[in-house]
């Protein structure tokens, strides 16, 4: 139960990636940051005696405003300098954590974090934990499924694939592209907030950017654009990784240390095979069109119609 909720933040975050890389060609490397800041805001918010549901709301919607806020400082990178600002902004929250003891408790971290129902349900509440976590996972994909498929989805797409049609087009660019990584921001802040009741523990250390690894893994393998591929993923991702904890340690003569860095090689391993022999993903990535690719498919298709009656006549 507890892989299968941890299973469960993955999927959160893997949406919320879909969302911002897959359909938005946002690269995030920033993403175990979000999830770190939303797990301290309601760890500290419960700490101050405010409801569970308000702290969670509150982790999303000050992790959603960061994200807002980087997006639009950085508004004119992408690609691989994207990349490297995010993941230098992920580090720079984690140091933040780690020293501002008055606030974080440092390198101690919070512990002691208020799970829901926790107390009354006794034995039943990892149960009740999955049931909850997979829940929203649900939802939020129905949503998301929703959100994509309607002109915003479209919209987006248009903006990933080109950033100057999509202008030309008269699609406001920026606008959607700080809406899609408000969006992944969000989810991320919602999954930190939703490991921290369930561990009742958070230091920075949990929060690392292997975090951020393992869920650009699960979405690479589901295929980038998918929001079934993020989940279904997410799934393979953890089974994978106590499959290869079981295995390692069946393996003689190999210390803690050397099992977990067999484990991590796994990983590595898996990536590399998923990107040589299957780059699109599980779940190929056939209908993902944008709006824009579209229409110039069926303009081409009307002039070459054309061209041919031309022709005859």
């Amino acid at each position: 139960m507890f892989a299968g909720t941890i299973a469960g933040f993955y999927a959160l975050l893997s949406l919320g990636l879909v969302t911002a890389w897959g359909q938005g060609g946002l690269v995030n490397l920033g993403l175990v940051g979000f999830v770190g800041l939303g797990a301290y805001t309601s760890a500290l918010l419960s700490g101050a005696a405010f409801p569970i549901w308000i702290d969670w709301i509150a982790a999303a919607v000050v992790s959603a405003a960061v994200g807002l806020a980087l997006c639009f400082v950085v508004r004119n990178l992408r690609g691989d300098y994207l990349a490297i600002v995010t993941l230098g902004f992920a580090e720079i929250l984690r140091l933040a954590e780690t020293n501002e003891k008055w606030l974080t408790k440092g390198s101690d971290g919070i512990s002691g974090i208020v799970a829901p129902l926790k107390s009354d349900l006794g034995e039943s509440f990892p149960f009740f934990y999955l049931i909850m976590t997979w829940t929203l996972v649900g939802i939020v994909a129905f949503l998301l499924g929703c959100l994509l498929r309607s002109p915003f989805g479209r919209a987006l797409r248009a903006v990933r694939d080109d950033e100057q049609i999509a202008a030309v087009a008269g699609k406001s660019v920026l606008r959607l592209k700080l809406q899609a990584f408000g969006i992944g921001a969000a989810l991320s802040g919602l999954a930190g907030a939703l490991y921290a009741h369930f561990t009742s523990y958070i230091a920075p250390d949990v929060f690392v950017v292997q975090l951020t690894i393992y869920i650009f893994l699960t979405v690479t393998v589901g295929g980038q654009t998918r929001l079934a591929g993020a989940v279904v993923g997410s799934i393979a991702l953890v089974a994978l990784l106590e499959a290869s904890r079981f295995i390692a340690a069946a393996i003689p003569g190999l210390d803690a240390v050397q099992i977990a860095s067999l484990r991590e090689f796994a990983i590595a391993v898996t990536l590399i095979l998923v990107m040589q022999l299957r780059p699109e993903g599980a779940f190929r990535m056939t209908n993902e069109r944008s709006g824009l690719s579209a229409s110039r498919a069926a303009s081409e298709s009307c002039y070459g119609k054309r061209a041919i009656v031309d022709d005859a006549t």
